[in-house]
């Protein structure tokens, strides 16, 4: 499916809001399930298909799995419906996709694998800390 270019208008800031709190829901939730080095690529101005990336590891394919469900779900309860999740089978890599953000959840070793950090080098780190405290039991 083919996206329309997005383009800066007045509408820009209230849109750019929203998708920087889809990406604070994916971090939340990501470090709520324990992911580690999650990194916000800030790809507003390199790419079309999405305002952020967000990166993500995890040490097992079951905590993949976990992670990227976890995530799903939370960003359908805030009303933001990913419009494709690819993966969810294979459990090395999920992506979810809403449109605004890009979420990648990776099994280590298949973050070095791709190396996607590397590949958007051009993007601009966003620092965002979990906007709730954690629930995950340890």
């Amino acid at each position: 499916m083919a996206r329309a270019k997005k383009t800066q208008t007045k509408e820009a800031a209230p849109a750019a809001a929203a998708s920087l709190e889809e990406a604070r829901i994916a971090v939340s939730t990501g470090a709520d399930k324990k992911a580690e080095n999650i990194v916000v690529l800030d790809v507003r101005t390199l790419t079309s298909y999405a305002d952020y990336l967000v990166l993500m590891s995890a040490s097992s394919d079951r905590q993949v799995s976990a992670i990227a469900d976890a995530i799903d779900d939370e960003l359908r309860k805030a009303g933001h419906r990913p419009i494709g999740v690819e993966g969810s089978g294979t459990s090395n890599w999920v992506l979810i996709d809403t449109g605004d953000i890009v979420v990648h959840v990776f099994l280590e070793e298949a973050r070095e694998f791709y190396d996607l950090d590397r590949l958007w080098a051009d993007a601009p780190r966003i620092d965002l800390e979990p906007t709730k405290p954690s629930t995950a039991k340890v």
